[in-house]
């Protein structure tokens, strides 16, 4: 198996004749932006967290908020290192042409990041809905959370994927009718 270095990708299905490390360079471009998104979020999360436990009310959480507190703060402290990785993986590899693999590592951090993301956000909100409402309304909260970035951040793109690959058999389809 050959290296394609500086030739066009033969069969490219978006015609962007880019050779394999323009297209890791594009595909590390984009990631960036994504991760930009995400690590304000993390941080903005990681922040409210931080100030909670310096709070007058702090004190008077019991041990399942405490819990509930400790965990998620964890896990944006994990969200965070996940989200901050790609710079560091890309600094170790730089200039060694190995960005396809610098993509592919930290694409997949990315993706376990938006895992781990969801956990600390519904942590977040099962927290502050418990100590607002109560427990059963900090729960219902919190796994409704779950379920919509579940479903925004896994199930969506699912379907838009699907629905990208639809059109196009029925433009073919319409073709046959037409023609």
């Amino acid at each position: 198996m050959s290296e394609n270095n500086g030739s066009p990708v033969p069969g490219d299905p978006h015609g962007r004749n880019e050779t394999r490390f323009e297209r890791a360079d594009r595909n590390f471009g984009e990631l960036l932006q994504e991760l930009r998104v995400t690590q304000t979020g993390v941080q903005i999360l990681f922040a409210f967290l931080l100030t909670l436990a310096f709070t007058e009310r702090f004190p008077s959480l019991d041990t399942a908020q405490r819990a509930t507190y400790v965990t998620t703060l964890l896990l944006a402290v994990l969200a965070a290192a996940l989200f901050t990785a790609p710079a560091a993986v890309h600094r170790t590899l730089f200039q060694q042409h190995s960005k396809p693999l610098i993509v592919r590592v930290s694409s997949r951090l990315a993706a376990i990041g938006m895992g781990v993301l969801v956990f600390a956000l519904s942590g977040s909100v099962l927290l502050v809905v418990d100590v607002a409402v109560g427990r059963t309304g900090g729960i219902i909260a919190s796994a409704g959370t779950l379920v919509v970035c579940g479903g925004l951040w896994g199930v969506l793109p699912r379907l838009v994927r699907r629905a990208d690959a639809e059109p196009d058999n029925e433009q073919e389809q319409g073709r046959r009718h037409d023609g």
